[in-house]
């Protein structure tokens, strides 16, 4: 009975460790470039599968997106280094970095999630743009590394150039997670200006 009781107290323990763990590497792996959170999530399920059975593995609730859709992306990376058209550093303040997006109109640091062909980035509106392409239906500016690994799970040749002749992929899946507190406007994405 208090070997029952001490093995019923240590696995809710190591429970509740590794899901603060799972939780602190999912909010790590959005926000580390394209694959980091595939990555993240892969490394958490073997360590958890060698640490208790898996009957006893719960998962937490999923995120339901507050806004879905498709549109067609390009991309950009603006450092303010003044190479290659830079235009200057992110609306937002932040650095440029990968899974750095721009939109024409959601709120400055909303969370959005992007798949295309089976691959998918999380990532944030870190800046403005495309400009007037969004006229024409390109909602989405993905920084290089986002879009290459999209594309076709590569990297790009380097941050300015995606080593690829696609300009635009058509039929980019966004899901918006959550809703930045930056200037912008909740909703459907509207063209810049």
């Amino acid at each position: 009975m208090q070997q029952r009781t001490i093995d019923n107290a240590l696995n809710a323990t190591i429970g509740t460790a590794l899901a603060g763990l799972l939780v602190a590497g999912v909010a790590l792996g959005g926000t580390h470039g394209p694959g980091s959170e595939e990555k993240a999530v892969a490394n958490q399920t073997s360590s958890q599968a060698a640490d208790r059975p898996a009957a006893k593995v719960k998962s937490g609730p999923a995120v339901k997106p507050v806004l879905t859709g498709t549109t067609t992306a390009s991309y950009f990376w603006d450092d303010g280094s003044g190479e290659n058209g830079d235009t200057g550093q992110p609306a937002s303040g932040k650095p440029m970095q990968p899974g750095l997006f721009a939109s024409p109109s959601w709120p400055l640091n909303t969370k959005v999630k992007v798949s295309y062909k089976g691959r998918s980035v999380t990532g944030f509106v870190g800046d403005r743009g495309p400009g007037e392409p969004s006229h024409r239906g390109v909602m989405l500016d993905l920084d290089t590394y986002t879009f290459r690994h999209l594309l076709d799970g590569s990297k790009p040749a380097s941050k300015y150039d995606t080593g690829s002749s696609a300009g635009h992929l058509e039929g980019v899946k966004y899901q918006v997670l959550s809703w930045g507190s930056g200037a912008g406007a909740k909703g459907a994405p509207r063209p810049l200006g």
